[in-house]
């Protein structure tokens, strides 16, 4: 017996969403979108019950990526999913499952139900060290000493908390995936990282900042109530480095808004005509970016599970932490194996100057350091994207089949899905590849140079490149209201 046989009874038995039975209409679609959105903003809000008032983020600088809100009951944010997919496309990759997810309606059932149960297990596995090792959230004394059930009982509390919460946001995502407008996980990034942006170009003290935003710092340097020094000495570097209102974090930030749409206009246009319907003809664009920006959040995601072990075995072992595994200052680490895999996530990262933590590091391990994140970056970002479009139903095969299936055909070819799939290997696997490493080289450039709010590379890159699919898929979505037998033409 296989181990599809054994754990069908359990992976079948997965709670899930219902899909619709017939057409959404677009105002329902994004009336759930909205209202899913709604209670996203409000759990990040709803804090833990019984937590106390020391501890840290255990995610820092990936918090933009990973979503959620450190403290509150989506304290794992969508770390979970992103773990559980990665796994998933290591087993998918090394064909370890044996699912024909393309064909077969029963493995596709059992590969949504793996996908599930992996998401379960990947929020114990996170929230217990988070809990539980490390006290990154340490239980209050006063709420151990009201309800009576002690500090380990509140920690269990406190687990069952932010454990409801991962479970909360894979079934947000289920919903609007099925029911709304694009996919959740990639929502709730745009409004984290939409947040933090917004309030890097406006924020004012006192309202939901502790830092004067960019636009308000450069009126108070107009109106001379925030002296900057001179321009030939430390004031230029203020004016180009500062986190708040330096002008080449500007220039970062607009740079990548422009390269990524640039990047989802530039595509290679296959033509496509209908067999059936006369005059009918069509194009399959094969996009620069063809894998999307999303597989970098399994490589971002990567790095983070590595920096959280680093900091789970810092918090356990302290000072018997053997030097070359790592040497940590106020949780990060500045030397040893964690400090060279640890990503760069600012300026102040890699020139000396910027930052005392920095300062403390030689030339030659900044360099190693930088040297490694661009090369996992660019390296991980080609493999993830090939992972991506094979898992996704992407590659040449499938999109070949789905071509076939609509009734298209690659004019001067036979129609044969083994032809198109042919002509599509011509460009399918060698753009992905091209796609993903120009991704990960982006992101690393703009943490290297810094970007408005602080949201980091992978974190605006992400947020551009999901808008503007969510666009796309809204224009798609009214022109298929607007003529309904387009609807059934492409299904």
């Amino acid at each position: 017996m296989g181990w599809k046989e054994t754990a069908e009874p359990v992976l079948t038995r997965m709670p899930s969403v219902s899909r619709p039975e017939g057409h959404v209409p677009f105002k329902r679609k994004l009336a759930w979108t909205a209202g899913v959105l709604v209670l996203y903003f409000f759990l990040t809000n709803v804090y833990l019950y019984g937590l106390g008032t020391a501890g840290g983020d255990i995610f820092g600088r990936f918090r933009s990526i990973l979503a959620g809100g450190q403290g509150t009951i989506l304290q794992l944010g969508i770390g979970p999913i992103v773990t559980a997919s990665i796994v998933l496309q290591l087993l998918g990759g090394a064909d370890l499952l044996g699912l024909d997810t393309q064909n077969n309606p029963r493995d596709q059932v059992l590969y949504q139900g793996l996908q599930k149960l992996l998401v379960v297990v990947m929020c114990i596995l996170t929230g217990l060290p988070m809990v539980f090792a490390g006290g990154f959230l340490p239980p209050s004394p006063a709420v151990a000493q009201g309800l009576g059930i002690g500090l380990m009982g509140v920690k269990m509390l406190l687990f069952a908390q932010i454990f409801a919460g991962g479970i909360l946001i894979l079934y947000m995502d289920e919903v609007i995936s099925k029911w709304g407008v694009g996919s959740g996980v990639g929502l709730f990034i745009v409004a984290g990282v939409s947040q933090r942006l917004i309030g890097g170009f406006f924020a004012l003290p006192g309202i939901g900042s502790e830092q004067v935003g960019f636009f308000p710092s450069w009126i108070l340097i107009a109106i001379g109530e925030q002296p900057i020094g001179s321009l030939f000495g430390a004031g230029l570097q203020q004016v180009l480095m500062s986190p708040q209102f330096g002008l080449i974090r500007l220039v970062t930030t607009i740079f990548i808004f422009v390269v990524v749409v640039y990047a989802e206009s530039v595509r290679v246009e296959i033509p496509l005509s209908n067999a059936r319907v006369k005059g009918a003809r069509g194009r399959f664009p094969v996009k620069l970016i063809y894998a999307s920006v999303l597989p970098m959040i399994l490589v971002r995601a990567l790095q983070a599970n590595l920096q959280f072990l680093g900091r789970i075995l810092n918090a356990q072992l302290g000072s018997g932490m053997p030097a070359w595994l790592g040497v940590y200052s106020d949780g990060q680490a500045t030397s040893g194996f964690f400090y060279y895999i640890s990503p760069i996530q600012s300026p102040a990262d890699w020139i000396p100057q910027l930052a005392g933590s920095a300062a403390s590091a030689e030339l030659w391990q900044i360099a190693l350091r930088v040297s490694v994140d661009l090369t996992f970056m660019v390296v991980g970002g080609a493999i993830f994207a090939v992972f991506w479009v094979e898992t996704t139903d992407m590659g040449p095969e499938a999109t070949a089949q789905q071509i076939h299936g609509s009734g298209m055909q690659i004019p001067g070819f036979r129609q044969n899905p083994g032809v198109i799939e042919k002509v599509l290997e011509r460009y399918i696997p060698q753009v992905t590849v091209i796609g993903g490493a120009l991704v990960g080289l982006l992101a690393v450039m703009a943490n290297m140079l810094g970007t408005i709010g602080g949201v980091g590379g992978t974190g605006l890159l992400l947020t551009v490149s999901i808008t503007y699919k969510l666009y796309e898929e809204i224009a798609e979505e009214q022109l298929m209201e607007m003529h309904p037998m387009m609807r059934q033409m492409f299904g």
